[in-house]
């Protein structure tokens, strides 16, 4: 009689998170669940299990935050942890995607001003040099700072609108050079 022979494979990883994105439709759930669902990404990646959303493509990202609701994206700002992590998401994307063809000789800081419900949220995007840089504190006076809700903002970086309709339409204020901040998407390649 042979004995048989069981080999352990080692396990293996694999993270989607671009497939979980497009499979998930936020048409489903509630604005709590996607809250929730973002919470436990966000979760994931800081227990350091390898699942992030910096893992996911920016396109994939932005698509799934552009099939969400205005009611899931205003409570998805409105988390007191999430919004923070969100918007330096975003802006870690935004330094990634800058245009070195459109924006290679532009120098200019713009500051973001992100009105919420429980108070204000800035961050800064410097062009120099071909870079961009982003962060949380002002280092340099502003070409241009840019007042926008947190869902508005969602909605002009994921195609819903833009920021031209929302300045039109009083959603969005811009202090300084108005010309610069109209054309402001032109100098990122965003999918």
């Amino acid at each position: 009689m042979s004995r048989r022979r069981w080999h352990r494979l080692p396990q293996a990883t694999v993270v989607d998170l671009d497939g979980l994105a497009d499979a998930v439709d936020p048409g489903k759930l509630t604005a709590e669940q996607f809250v929730q669902l973002i919470e436990v990404l966000h979760m994931l990646g800081d227990a350091g299990t390898g699942v992030e959303l910096s893992g996911m493509r920016t396109a994939t990202f932005l698509r799934f935050l552009g099939r969400a609701s205005r009611e899931q994206l205003s409570e998805l700002t409105a988390h007191p942890e999430l919004r923070p992590m969100l918007f330096a998401e975003l802006f870690r994307r935004m330094a990634v995607h800058l245009s070195l063809e459109r924006a290679g000789s532009v120098r200019a800081v713009i500051h973001w001003r992100f009105t919420a419900r429980d108070g204000e949220d800035r961050f800064e995007t410097v062009i120099a040099g071909g870079r961009c840089l982003t962060g949380p504190e002002p280092t340099a006076d502003p070409r241009v700072t840019i007042t926008i809700d947190p869902v508005d903002f969602l909605r002009a970086i994921t195609g819903a609108t833009t920021l031209p309709m929302l300045f039109l339409s009083g959603r969005v204020k811009v202090k300084g050079d108005i010309a610069f901040a109209a054309g402001l998407t032109s100098y990122f390649d965003l999918p």
